[in-house]
């Protein structure tokens, strides 16, 4: 039997029944379009991931609360309250610290509503220090960020992002106005310069505070979210690691051979664990949506069994005239490759224009996101579609050979 005629037949029979085809299609379009979809954005987020390491430094070195595996994540990334760090702990490194940390900042973060007047803002707050901005390496725009003072000393000072002093203020200077944290005044002291995104989260649509007062006045809280230092240069950045872990274990009292109730990981390490967290996601989530391919492929087999009894007079006469079972077991095994690459390559060219439109929307948002679509990730499509065809295809098509061409003339 030719192959270029058994194709042409095929995509006769195919478009005979545009309805039916479709919708046999229908699970591996989506099986398909989700594996480029999730490849392609998994790819986006681990450059996002990339990209915002890179715009935050090389030379930083962090730490938050709780243990953590070699290459996981601390529990408090995973959502679990942990309370081992305290403001303490962050004065210590910088006193005892190797002479390579030239800054250290703490965080606290929540969210809360802001009032002046009739303004309402829902925004992030973070309860920082006043080495902030030589850690974060930025300034403030109009007035002055809160001093050291201020800092230990519960002082009820307000630093604004530049879109919240837009949404309270508009075009009015703030410097010196009053707004209400939860039921607490505070006085806009400055207004930080614009930054844009930056770790994953619009610097520019929150608030700073002093951290002694996120702790004791919004929050009710004893401990820090995480400690940040700055190194003089990336070369020194072990050494930093080194200094802060052992003073850390030492104020923490560890013993030798215990496990650590904190993490300390440069840039560097977090942006590995990062990517290994993101990939673990996006080939849990491929194999989810590869379900949709095998469920399309029992729909395929389905409607092949319909086909073969709807054609069984057909079978029965290409027999007659000479039709070996090969012939038929090829024909139909062609007419399932034939549904199932359409549908691959319907998959593929919706799961592209997806995938741009993702990364469109996520950089008019202001991520530093990467439109990534490999060519491996369309011969898989491509690959996986044809062999769900010729898996799902045999049995039909098997069925279809092995019918008597005798009692195949004569079926009603």
């Amino acid at each position: 039997m030719n192959l270029a005629e058994s194709i042409q037949n095929s995509w006769k029979i195919l478009t005979r029944s545009k309805m039916r085809s479709f919708l046999t299609m229908l699970g591996i379009i989506i099986g398909v379009m989700a594996v480029i979809i999730v490849m392609s954005v998994g790819a986006g987020a681990q450059s996002l991931i990339l990209n915002q390491i890179k715009s935050v430094g090389s030379n930083l070195v962090g730490v938050m609360p709780g243990a953590a595996e070699e290459d996981g994540p601390p529990a408090s990334v995973l959502g679990i309250v942990v309370t081992t760090l305290k403001y303490e702990d962050g004065e210590a490194i910088l006193k005892d610290g190797c002479d390579c940390i030239e800054a250290l900042t703490m965080y606290v973060n929540g969210n809360e509503t802001i009032n002046v007047e009739d303004q309402v803002v829902n925004t992030t707050f973070t309860g920082t220090t006043a080495g902030y901005l030589d850690v974060e390496d930025t300034n403030v725009e109009t007035g002055r960020f809160f001093t050291e003072e201020e800092e230990k000393g519960v002082s009820r000072v307000v630093v604004l992002g530049t879109e919240v002093r837009d949404d309270l203020f508009g075009d009015q200077n703030p410097i010196g106005k009053k707004i209400r944290i939860k039921k607490t005044s505070f006085t806009v002291i400055g207004v930080m310069k614009k930054r844009g995104i930056s770790g994953f989260q619009n610097q520019d649509d929150q608030v700073f505070v002093p951290i002694s007062t996120a702790q004791k006045l919004l929050l009710g809280i004893d401990h820090v979210s995480m400690i940040r230092a700055k190194v003089d240069s990336a070369e020194n950045v072990d050494k930093a690691l080194e200094s802060m872990k052992n003073i850390l274990r030492d104020r923490h009292n560890i013993a030798y051979g215990e496990a650590d109730d904190f993490t300390a990981r440069s840039m560097a390490q977090g942006l590995e664990v990062l990517s290994s967290v993101t990939d673990a996601l996006k080939f849990f989530l491929v194999a989810i949506s590869a379900i949709a391919l095998v469920v399309g492929g029992f729909g395929i087999m389905n409607i092949m069994l319909a086909n073969v009894q709807e054609r069984t007079r057909e079978i029965g006469l290409r027999k007659a005239v000479g039709a070996k079972r090969n012939d038929i077991t090829l024909q139909f095994l062609i007419e399932a490759v034939v549904i199932t690459f359409v549908g691959g390559a319907i998959g593929i060219i919706l799961g592209i224009l997806i995938s741009i439109l993702v990364a469109v929307v996520a950089q008019y948002l202001g991520y530093d996101w990467d439109l990534v679509i490999t060519f491996g990730s369309i011969l898989l499509g491509t690959v996986v579609s044809i062999g769900i065809g010729l898996i799902f295809g045999i049995i039909p098509a098997r069925r279809a050979s092995k019918l008597n061409a005798i009692d195949a003339l004569r079926y009603e």
